[in-house]
C-alpha cells in the first residue's frame, strides 16, 4: 500500500498527461471529431497501469490534441508508443456516419510523464 502511495506520488512529481492525435485528412465535422477524441482519451486510460491512472487523476486529467497528416503518421504514433512502453489505443470508426468502417480516427496516448510522450508527439501541431 504505501510502495502504490509512493509510485503515485513519484509520477505526480514528474508531470502527467494524455496527448490524442487526431487525422486531420479526414476533415472529421466537429461533434464526430469530438466523439472520437473522446473515445481515444477513455480507450488509451484504460490501457494505463492503475498507478499512472491514479497519477494522472490526481493531476486534474491534463491532456491536450494535436494532428498527423495522414493515416500513416496516424498509425506511427502507435508502434512509436509500443516501442517505449507508453499506454496506446487507435480508434478505428465503426462506419456508421462520415468514414468507412475500420478507418483509424485517432490515437490516444498515456497517461504517461510528459517526457515520454513529448518523445513522441513533441513536435505535432495543436489541432
Amino acid at each position: 500500500m504505501v510502495f502504490a502511495f509512493m509510485a503515485v506520488v513519484a509520477l505526480i512529481m514528474e508531470r502527467m498527461k494524455q496527448v490524442i492525435v487526431v487525422d486531420e485528412s479526414l476533415v472529421l465535422p466537429t461533434g464526430k471529431l469530438a466523439a472520437q477524441v473522446a473515445h481515444a482519451a477513455v480507450a488509451a486510460f484504460l490501457e494505463a497501469s492503475g498507478t499512472a491512472q491514479k497519477a494522472w487523476l490526481t493531476e486534474g486529467m491534463p491532456k491536450i490534441v494535436v494532428a498527423v497528416r495522414s493515416e500513416a503518421e496516424l498509425l506511427s504514433l502507435e508502434e512509436q508508443a509500443q516501442k517505449a512502453g507508453v499506454p496506446a489505443a487507435v480508434i478505428r470508426d465503426a462506419g456508421r456516419t462520415v468514414v468507412a468502417a475500420g478507418t483509424p480516427t485517432c490515437i490516444g496516448l498515456g497517461p504517461a510523464t510528459a517526457a515520454e510522450i513529448d518523445k513522441i508527439t513533441g513536435a505535432l501541431p495543436l489541432l
